[in-house]
């Protein structure tokens, strides 16, 4: 076992709640498949990196976004990636759930950032990043940036008839101080640190909502910061697909049966690096096909530059596309209209368009299809 059961009391009534072994001292020691296994992971993860095309910005959106999508849709947050672009540049005109995605692509990219820089992570970069992935949530405000300070539990109406309970709230901060100590070590194999990391979070389940998402980007940041990639691969979709495996192996973890976990998550790792450097393949594919269609324009044209950002943006505006390649409004609708001439956008109804002039909304469907789960 990783930890013991302690009693609690719930409504005047007794409970248990689990409370998980600190792992910053613990030994990870694994058999030499395992390790041969995130060996694979990690070599896989890196290439990524290495294999992406000159010019990787926009692509790595897009590989984010992905991310972004799957790991909110693993609790339960339904966008389409159109949706979802729509509320990067305006989050009044996009439907709720994808406002929360977006928030969500904006802590991956503040996390993956901060990894970069090769930073320790802190308490007040986990909560930093909690109050941006909270923004538009309906978590109350003394939980945001905040550990609990309540018994949490995940599944029934409460911890006595609950799928699991985590551990109570006063343990919570040496927990993490523990977790965060864990996390920052660059003597474990990165692949385990990830896998472990990830788990631990979500066994302590620190706050009072959006464990799941802070877990998740806990793994990328491990990955960037110990792989030195500018983009890992977006296992949060992988998980997305197999997410039976995905509780079956945090309950592996929680009972002792690392090795078990470990091997789960190595074969996540590779194959969402496998699937990332696909999409780059298409991704590289249809921009080719949309380059051809653009070859009798000047190299300088407007459309030329409004294309080349559409895998970052496969929904814009006049405005945006204008400040994107920085032209004239003028010049970007002109360029707009070329593009949907050539069949590469197409216009895009957006609902919570504000009132008063219509907001011209484009969309680059192809491209946006890509980010599929």
């Amino acid at each position: 076992m990783s930890g013991v059961e302690v009693a609690i009391e719930w409504n005047g009534r007794p409970a248990r709640a689990w409370l998980p072994d600190p792992i910053a001292s613990r030994s990870l020691d694994l058999p030499v498949e395992i390790a041969r296994a995130t060996e694979r992971a990690a070599a896989a993860a890196t290439r990524v990196g290495d294999r992406l095309p000159s010019g990787w910005e926009p692509l790595a959106r897009l590989l984010l976004r992905a991310e972004g999508i799957a790991s909110s849709n693993i609790e339960g947050l339904r966008a389409t990636a159109a949706q979802v672009a729509v509320a990067e540049l305006d989050g009044a005109a996009a439907p709720h759930d994808a406002a929360l995605v977006a928030d969500n692509l904006a802590v991956v990219t503040e996390a993956l950032n901060h990894a970069r820089g090769n930073e320790r992570i802190t308490v007040d970069d986990l909560h930093g990043w909690h109050a941006r992935l909270m923004r538009s949530s309906e978590l109350a405000p003394h939980l945001i940036a905040a550990f609990r300070n309540t018994q949490g539990w995940i599944g029934g109406r409460g911890p006595r008839d609950a799928a699991y309970v985590p551990p109570p709230a006063p343990n919570v901060p040496a927990l993490i101080d523990d977790l965060i100590a864990f996390t920052n070590a660059d003597d474990v194999d990165v692949i385990t640190q990830a896998a472990v990391a990830h788990a631990q979070f979500e066994t302590i389940h620190p706050y009072g909502d959006g464990n799941g998402r802070i877990g998740r980007l806990l793994v990328l940041w491990t990955l960037a910061r110990r792989l030195d990639v500018s983009v890992p691969p977006p296992t949060s979709v992988l998980i997305a697909r197999d997410a039976g495996g995905y509780l079956s192996g945090l309950y592996w973890f929680r009972t002792g049966e690392l090795a078990r976990w470990v091997k789960w998550f190595a074969a996540v790792v590779q194959a969402s690096s496998a699937a990332a450097l696909d999409w780059a393949g298409e991704v590289d594919t249809v921009m080719h096909a949309w380059r051809t269609r653009l070859s009798d324009l000047r190299t300088d044209a407007a459309a030329r530059s409004i294309l080349e950002i559409l895998p970052a943006h496969p929904v814009i505006t006049t405005d945006t596309a204008a400040e994107f390649v920085n032209v004239s409004g003028t010049a970007a609708r002109a360029a707009l209209a070329i593009l949907h001439e050539r069949g590469i956008i197409e216009p895009y109804e957006v609902a919570g368009s504000p009132r008063g002039r219509p907001r011209s909304w484009w969309l680059a469907r192809e491209l946006a299809d890509l980010v599929r789960l």
